[in-house]
């Protein structure tokens, strides 16, 4: 964790995805250096936290946070926190938090989905069994709300909104789109309450917990949550032609396990005969995945999905989503917090290029 000396920024900007340009200069490279130092605070509480005297709740809740991960929630609140008085305690604390709330989430989205692999390993309900798996999670976003609760009223109201979407959002994806919804836009929300509310957290609570002027809460929030959908538009994308061993993710997970997602959306809306034989394949390979047959027979219409212009258009929605989020930071004040903020949208959008 310890950033190099010769380089600094360096580490935080490859964990960003972004250019090391953006901390040129002396006073962007003393801020880097302060985030870093941050999330090195933010690291070694976590690790404390996360300690268990019982040996299978210390195995289990640290299990998906060993694993791995960019930790882009926790640099997102110690970024914000910039425009303020910094990494105080408090801000360290929100960070924590909701990056506990993240990986709590994670936990049960696994078993929802049924996926074999997180971030690499085996997921979780694949070695101690749904359960486990689930109480895990329950344990780890019981863990953030103490955390939060430290930072009074205020911080406690922001993690039960964020919860609470969190929650919505994985119950209207589980049930799905109703009659009279129309399911792109439904998608949509589920997107912003599964992953943007997080994200929109965690770009408020760097700059409130700092005492930032309140006037950049609402343009954070709104940008937090549109580069959350973002992200998982270009999520989308990525899952048709990632690697396993890139991703710790089998290609089409989520379609397999009969998750809708975005292309699939724009697919069953096209009228030509080759998209209503894609589609009725697509579909009569995930009933029959549902009734235990191999996942593997979807490979070749996933592959046909992925170079579908449904899939193109899919990283298109994510652009307009990445540039409708850098338009709300006209609100912030230039320099390098701004800069990160804008080139950190920019790298989710490219990432499915």
């Amino acid at each position: 964790m310890t950033p190099s000396p010769s380089a600094p920024g360096s580490q935080l900007a490859s964990r960003f995805g972004l250019s090391d340009r953006v901390f040129v200069g002396p006073v962007a490279r003393r801020l880097a250096a302060k985030i870093e130092e941050g999330l090195e605070r933010v690291e070694s509480e976590l690790a404390e936290e996360l300690k268990a005297a019982d040996p299978l709740v210390d195995a289990t809740s640290r299990y998906l946070y060993e694993a791995g991960g960019k930790r882009v929630r926790p640099m997102l609140v110690l970024l914000t926190a910039q425009l303020g008085a910094g990494a105080t305690q408090a801000v360290v604390d929100a960070a924590k938090a909701l990056e506990l709330m993240h990986l709590g989430s994670l936990y049960h989205d696994d078993v929802m989905d049924g996926a074999d692999r997180r971030r690499g390993v085996e997921a979780a309900h694949q070695v101690w069994g749904n359960s486990i798996a689930i109480l895990t999670g329950d344990l780890l976003l019981s863990r953030a709300s103490v955390i939060m609760s430290r930072n009074g009223e205020e911080a406690m109201r922001l993690q039960s909104e964020t919860f609470e979407r969190l929650v919505l959002g994985q119950m209207h994806e589980t049930v799905g789109a109703q009659p009279g919804d129309d399911p792109i836009d439904f998608y949509i929300q589920v997107l912003a309450d599964k992953t943007g509310s997080l994200i929109a957290a965690a770009a408020r609570a760097g700059a409130f917990f700092s005492g930032a002027d309140e006037r950049f809460g609402e343009p954070l929030r709104v940008y937090g949550e549109k580069v959350g959908v973002a992200f998982q538009l270009a999520d989308d994308v990525i899952d048709l032609s990632a690697s396993p061993e890139d991703t710790g993710k089998v290609p089409g997970t989520d379609l397999r396990a009969g998750v809708p997602t975005m292309p699939y959306l724009l697919l069953a809306r096209r009228d030509d005969d080759a998209s209503r034989d894609l589609l009725a394949r697509i579909e009569d390979g995930v009933a029959r995945i549902a009734d235990g047959a191999d996942p593997a027979i979807l490979d070749g219409p996933l592959a046909e999905l992925r170079d579908h212009d449904v899939t193109e258009a899919t990283r298109q929605l994510s652009l307009d989503w990445t540039r409708d989020a850098i338009a709300a930071l006209d609100a912030l004040p230039r320099g390098t917090v701004r800069e990160a903020l804008t080139r950190f949208a920019e790298s989710l959008a490219i990432r499915s290029s």
